[in-house]
């Protein structure tokens, strides 16, 4: 799937407020720095951690309720 196709299926995800996606995007990618498991099948030390977290939004496996709920480091 193309990078715009990506970032339009989440954008979807939520509601299209490109905020809250960016926030939800930086959410995630700290948690992958910070040696979290992708949730999808791309390998941390090849993809960029924002395409990672990209990807996850949009098919739904990272939510804001989910980012919010995750333990402090």
């Amino acid at each position: 799937m193309r990078t715009e196709e990506v970032a339009a299926l989440a954008l979807a995800k939520v509601d299209n407020d490109r905020y809250v996606l960016s926030n939800l995007l930086f959410a995630r990618i700290k948690e992958l720095g910070l040696g979290a498991e992708p949730l999808v099948k791309k390998d941390i030390k090849k993809d960029k951690l924002a395409d990672i977290a990209m990807l996850e939004i949009a098919e739904g496996k990272i939510t804001l309720e989910k980012i919010q709920d995750a333990p402090a480091r």
